[in-house]
Formats: C-alpha cells, structure tokens, sequence
C-alpha cells in the first residue's frame, strides 16, 4: 500500500513539474512564466518530497522533506513577487492582450530617472529603454 501511496505521489510531483517546465515555455510573457513556473514546481516539488518521507518512514527523513516544503511554500511566492515587481519597475514589457494593469499609475521610479523624467510622465508610467511604455 505504500508503495502505491509513493508512486501516486511521484507521479503527480512529476507531472506537475513538467507542466511547470511547459508554462515556462509557453506563457507569452515574464509575469504569466512566473506564475506558472511558481504554483505548478512548488506543488510538484511538495508531492516529491512528500513521497520520500512515506517512503524512508524514517523521523529524519520526513522532518527534513517537511521543512524543506515549507521553506519552499514560504519562499518562491514571495520571490516570484519580487523577481515580477522588480521586472516590472524596470519595465519589461506586457502581453500585447494583457486586459488590466493594476499597477498603472503606482509605479515607483527606477533609480535611472531623473525629477524632470519623473514629472513629465504622461500616464504614470516612464517609458522603458526602447521607448515604449509597459503594458502598451
């Protein structure tokens, strides 16, 4: 019975680590890849480890896999936020569908920009390197 209960969990950590794998190739621009990559390699990464702590059955072994998901489920959220909120500040570009913009507007200035810059921005946002605005 636990080998099954190992398999079933290995095979699902599997398949959700290669849906993660084709979210990255898949998704159209950086935000959608880091949600995806994200939610799908945490939770894949969970069963994994989950499956090694019923398999070994040993006390050692499963307070490892449980601190090492937690530590997982408390970390690559909170780095896939700042890694999308730092890309966002320097103003990589949107989806061309991208329908809403929360952040337009609220955006704080990169370090690379002048008062005068900053004052002259017409919707809030500055315009990127190649002169086009995020989200535009």
């Amino acid at each position: 019975m636990t080998e099954v209960l190992v398999a079933v969990l290995l095979l699902i950590g599997s398949l959700l680590m290669l849906l993660a794998g084709v979210g990255i190739l898949r998704m159209p621009d950086l935000y959608m890849r880091l949600g995806t990559s994200t939610k799908a390699s945490t939770l894949g990464l969970a069963c994994i480890l989950t499956a090694v702590a019923v398999h070994f059955a040993q006390m050692g072994v499963s307070t490892r896999a449980i601190a090492a998901v937690v530590f997982i489920f408390l970390t690559a959220p909170i780095a896939a936020h700042m890694i999308g909120r730092a890309a966002y500040v320097v103003g990589v570009s949107m989806w061309d569908r991208t329908v809403f913009d929360e952040l337009q507007g609220r955006r704080e200035p990169t370090p690379s920009e002048s008062p005068d810059e900053i004052a002259n921005r017409e919707d809030g946002h500055p315009a990127s390197r190649d002169g086009r605005t995020p989200g535009a």
